[in-house]
């Protein structure tokens, strides 16, 4: 499965949220270094709603850029 991710700049690193995935969440000092704890912040995530039996939710959301003149 895909997953959309947000990463944002916060004050002195990175977060990250998976919109599909409620309280799944990362942060790193760099986007490459946020980027790879999202990806095992999201298998740590699937792995416990198994074993609670909860159902994983099929990616939904999207991601696209629009440009705006300024």
């Amino acid at each position: 499965m895909k997953y959309a991710v947000v990463i944002e700049k916060a004050e002195g690193n990175y977060s990250a949220y998976v919109p599909d995935l409620p309280g799944c969440v990362a942060t790193g000092a760099t986007i490459s270094e946020t980027e790879s704890e999202i990806r095992e912040a999201i298998a740590f995530h699937i792995e416990g709603m198994r074993k609670d039996g909860i159902s994983v939710p099929a990616p939904t959301s999207t991601v696209e850029y629009i440009e705006h003149a300024a």
